[in-house]
């Protein structure tokens, strides 16, 4: 699987930062050498801005690393302004958002809770239209685009090298009608099948689960080289965090182990959805 964009990015940004972090400096020092602003070095390292290749030859310089390195870096460099395919939708996936689905196209586990709704891998054409109608406000055509990435980014998990995914989905989230009974008997269709999937995992928080992590729906992302650590993501209406700290990951790693203890078996929460879509065709 070749790496999107969005993770050379953020490799690039890894790797400045560790030249930065070894030679004991801070960003500020870093500009004031090279005659750019502090905040110029600190855009380099959090992925929000883009580097040229000249940025990267003044770098290596000052850090005095080897050639292999420089040329390695400037590679990130060039390979991180592709557009991914996802980017070439325009305002049917908000900026914001294009920095997840890169993510989300390199991660190798994921983890999802959802509260409220079906995760979008596993959702209908419909019951994502349906959604993406009822939100922010969208223009027809960009609503159209929304959904065609959805249903696109939903191929990595039937991939031969898919991600290790495993989804906790609360039982509201199966019970709330979204369009209508058609819709949602297709889409808990829909979530069986998934179920059986080689690399995924499903499992159902029911009603009566007992005391569990309060926590609203979140993402954790893991990615296989050792240098790109976990990170979790939250969203919402027009913006999304992106918590990497050590901390962060151990806590909602913490938290996810618990709504997993809490949660229906892979093995049971099937029944449960069946009992649920036999409702709905009635």
């Amino acid at each position: 699987m070749a790496e999107s964009p969005t993770a050379r990015r953020r490799r690039l940004s890894i790797e400045l930062k560790k030249l930065r972090e070894g030679s004991s400096l801070t960003c500020a020092q870093v500009g004031e050498a090279l005659d750019w602003s502090g905040s110029k070095v600190n855009r380099m390292e959090t992925g929000s801005g883009r580097v040229q290749s000249s940025d990267i030859d003044a770098l290596c310089r000052f850090y005095d690393t080897s050639d292999e390195l420089r040329e390695f870096l400037k590679s990130l460099a060039r390979q991180a302004k592709v557009r991914g395919w996802w980017q070439v939708h325009g305002t049917g996936v908000p900026e914001w958002f294009n920095v997840y689905v890169g993510l989300e196209q390199d991660a190798t586990t994921l983890r999802q809770y959802q509260c409220e709704v079906i995760p979008g891998l596993l959702q209908t054409e419909s019951y994502a239209g349906e959604l993406h109608t009822a939100g922010a406000h969208m223009r027809t055509e960009d609503i159209a685009r929304a959904v065609h990435v959805r249903m696109e980014r939903q191929t990595i998990l039937a991939r031969p090298d898919a991600p290790d995914a495993w989804f906790i989905v609360g039982e509201g989230a199966l019970r709330h009608v979204i369009g209508d009974r058609a819709v949602m008997r297709d889409q808990l269709e829909r979530v069986l099948r998934c179920a059986e999937l080689p690399r995924v995992t499903l499992q159902v928080l029911p009603f009566d689960s007992g005391t569990y992590p309060v926590t609203g729906s979140f993402t954790m992302l893991g990615f296989p080289a050792p240098e790109d650590p976990d990170i979790v993501y939250r969203d919402g209406i027009t913006d999304a965090v992106y918590l990497e700290g050590e901390h962060h990951v151990r806590e909602y790693t913490r938290a996810f182990d618990g709504l997993r203890a809490a949660a229906l078996s892979p093995q049971r929460s099937p029944r449960l959805i069946e009992s649920i879509l036999e409702e709905y065709s009635r």
